[in-house]
């Protein structure tokens, strides 16, 4: 099935036809933690090492499409990783992450063959905007071309923005499509309320948490009711949606 993004991007798949594969090498753990929430919204996956070695290791086993490199490194330099990682993944497109920001730099960088080069502090829009202009540039990557979502019985067009539970048309909002469409992408994975929240209603939303749940209930009122529940609470964690039994 093919989607585009809860923004409407298109999605990017692997040669494999599976997610984009990230690598995230960096050993500032937080930092690292929040770069891989911010491209598995994406829906990619991603891995992360601390270290040139781990990281050799992890991309040895991982195969990524794409790799996040940070040039300072406990072990080693970021350059040196670079060009083990050559060795192996000639093509594999790279971009640096440092907190080096004089020319000379970012010339090194780009010279030992980095792709393109970011320094910190950063927005994780623009690491994410980067890393799919690098990935749908090098063709490691293709574009999905349909737009509709599907989990078990209900079907959401992205394009059209119908919405359908087997054979009823269900009409929704504008939030509650866009509540419903995040919900899809990613099914059977529990989302937070603030998760939701940064998607949904965007990251300066100043809101209270319980108009997720006021907005849960709106869809549960349009889909569910009558039918086998697709949209489920976890008490504690937040919200999934998976096909009804």
């Amino acid at each position: 099935m093919t989607t585009t993004s809860p923004q409407g991007r298109t999605e990017l798949l692997s040669p494999d036809r599976d997610p984009v594969r990230v690598l995230i090498v960096d050993d500032e753990a937080p930092l690292a933690q929040l770069l891989s929430m911010a491209l598995r919204y994406e829906g990619w996956e991603v891995r992360s090492a601390g270290d040139g070695a781990a990281a050799l290791s992890a991309a040895r086993e991982f195969r990524p499409d794409a790799v996040v490199l940070d040039v300072l490194l406990p072990d080693m330099d970021g350059l040196a990783v670079l060009g083990r990682l050559r060795l192996e993944a000639p093509d594999v497109p790279v971009l640096f992450l440092t907190a080096r920001d004089a020319v000379e730099d970012r010339i090194a960088g780009l010279t030992a063959g980095g792709d393109d080069y970011v320094t910190k502090p950063f927005s994780l829009e623009e690491v994410v905007a980067r890393l799919r202009g690098l990935i749908r540039r090098s063709g490691t990557a293709t574009a999905r071309s349909e737009s509709t979502l599907v989990v078990g019985d209900l079907v959401l067009d992205e394009d059209s923005h119908e919405v359908y539970r087997g054979a009823d048309s269900i009409h929704l909002t504008a939030t509650e499509f866009e509540l419903l469409r995040f919900l899809m992408r990613n099914p059977r994975r529990v989302l937070s309320k603030a998760q939701i929240l940064d998607r949904v209603w965007n990251y300066d939303f100043g809101g209270q948490a319980n108009v997720v749940e006021l907005y849960i209930s709106y869809l549960r009122k349009k889909i569910d009711v009558g039918r086998s529940p697709m949209i489920h609470t976890r008490r504690g964690a937040g919200y999934l949606i998976k096909p009804g039994e």
